[in-house]
Parts: C-alpha cells; structure tokens; sequence
C-alpha cells in the first residue's frame, strides 16, 4: 500500500518506486492528434513566487525572483478524457495505473466494491488505494468515464503524461512557464482572477467547501471534476488554472531551488525524487491545501496517480 504522504508536500498520496512496464518506443509517433486549442504567451519578465505570504514554508515558494522567459504556446485546457482516449487508441498505452493494477480514490468518490479497497495510508486516511481505479474508472471499477469526454483526464502519472507528449509532439510545461501562463493578468495576484478567492459571492474555481474531509458542499457546482471549460479563463485565455485537478510540470522538485535559480528559463533542478505539480484540485481546501493559487507548488513521485491528477502540455 502507499507510504503517507507529507502534509506539507502534497494533497495525493504516492506510489512506492517500483518500476511498471512501459511499452515499445515505437509506439511513441508524432502525428498531429493533439487538437486542444493553444494559447501564447509571450516573451518576457515576471515575478515568480508568493508575494503574499500565503505559502507552506515547506513548499519553497519563496524567494520571490525575477523569471525572463522566451516566448511559448501551452495548452488553453488540461488534456481530457477524450483527448487521452484518443492517444491510448492509436499507440495501445497502457498507464502505470492499469500496470499496477491500483490507484488512489478520494473515500467519499469510491465507486468500488469494499474488497478493492486495499488500504489507506495512516496520515491521510481519506484517501483509498483502490484496485481497478485507473483512467477509465476514476473513482473504482463501477465508475466509467462515459459521459465525462470533457473533463480532464485523472489516474495519470509523470511518466504517462511524458508518454503522451512524446506521442502528441509535446512536452510538459516547466514551473516557470505555468505560473506565468496562471498569472495572465496584474502581477503579484493569488488567483489567476485577483486577490479575492469569490467574486460577487460566486466561487472562480472548483475546490472543497465545507469540512474537509468529511463534508463537501460542492457550492462551487462539482463535487469531483469539472468539464475543463468550467469557469471563467483568464487574461492568456486558460481555463482553471486554479483548482479542477493538478497539473504535472516538466521539472524535478526541490523546496529550495528558487534561491539559485537562473534568472533565463529555469528549467528546475537537475535530479530529485519527486515532480512538480501545480494549480490544486477540486480537494484543494485552506484548512489543509491552501494550494490553489498562483504561487503554490506541490510534488509527487513521477509514477504517482490519482483522482485529482492530470495535465496540460506545452508546445516543443
């Protein structure tokens, strides 16, 4: 079963390191099935990290620094349910998910028979190692995606959505580049939207309300995900940058990067254990994962998956 996840680290359990086995090269093409709209941002200076005080010490979302990026082109939504299928159908991927046979589901979302509940990790008991959850299943074997084209893909780790990429001619985004894609807008803000998490009492992402874990109020409208064109986009013309599901980026992870940081395309440490993710989920809440905004960084193992993890790529 999986080891607990810190509490300071991230908001989904991870998976012990044992290799899955991964399919022939040759099933990685490049072959313009990648349809989702792209967005652009353009070349230039940002300030990068929390401005506000707001982060986990442990997050190393400080210090604040000055980021030159070149131009670049990112995805307007996380890569979906039918945009995943696609890619399965024409290469025969098979996730790390379906290659161990579990994955982890949120334990008011199961779907499942109780014998696939094959435990939970003692600090975080709310999440469920489920036997047959996967990307098809997303919370367990008695759920399906059918209907759910438009939502974004889940249950898929580091090195699945590298799998994807190379098949689509893609490549995940570094942390620079997503928090300056999420920021569209006047610098230093939270959100992608301003400072405020409501505006005129309506929610801007889809996140926990009520008491985490027990109680979810799904005032935002969504208990679990919502369609990736749920919500308003922000100034780079991006849907939920902020909540839905994570997001893997390209970079390895290190809490204490920032301080040496280059100033030009930091393309994030050279080794580590874990991958960066971004953007929080819709368990993302601020009694717990205050990791909604802008600034907030997160990590996993790169052969991690969950309910609430997905992506977007970038172009090459």
């Amino acid at each position: 079963m999986e080891k607990p996840v810190e509490k300071n680290t991230c908001c989904s359990p991870s998976r012990p390191s044992t290799p899955a086995a991964r399919p022939p090269e040759s099933l990685f093409h490049r072959n313009g099935a990648h349809v989702i709209e792209q967005a652009g941002v353009v070349a230039g200076i940002f300030l990068m990290g929390d401005a506000n005080g707001d982060g986990n010490p442990g997050d190393g979302e400080w210090p604040v620094h000055e980021v030159s990026l070149s131009s670049f082109s990112i995805d307007a939504t996380s890569v979906t349910n039918a945009d995943f299928a696609r890619f399965v159908e024409a290469s025969g991927y098979r996730t790390e998910a379906e290659a161990f046979g579990y994955s982890a589901v949120f334990h008011l979302d199961l779907e499942a028979e109780p014998s696939d509940v094959l435990g939970r990790p003692p600090e975080t008991p709310w999440w469920l190692g489920v036997a047959g959850a996967d990307w098809r299943h997303p919370q367990g074997r008695k759920s399906s995606i059918k209907g759910l084209d438009d939502h974004p893909v889940v249950h898929v780790s580091w090195n699945d959505a590298q799998a994807y990429c190379r098949w689509a001619g893609r490549r995940l985004p570094t942390e620079a580049e997503w928090e300056c894609a999420a920021r569209g807008g006047p610098a230093g803000k939270r959100y992608p939207w301003g400072d405020e998490l409501m505006t005129d009492g309506v929610f801007n992402c889809n996140i926990w309300q009520g008491v985490f874990p027990t109680v979810n109020e799904g005032a935002d409208g969504w208990r679990t995900t919502a369609p990736v064109r749920s919500f308003a986009q922000n100034g780079h013309g991006l849907w939920q940058m902020a909540g839905n599901v994570w997001e893997w980026c390209a970079d390895w992870f290190d809490p204490t990067y920032y301080a040496r940081s280059p100033r030009d395309n930091p393309p994030g440490p050279s080794s580590g254990m874990r991958r960066a993710m971004r953007g929080g989920s819709f368990l993302c809440h601020h009694s717990y994962c205050n990791r909604y905004r802008n600034a907030a960084r997160s990590s996993n193992t790169p052969d991690s998956s969950a309910s609430n993890i997905g992506f977007r790529t970038a172009g090459l």
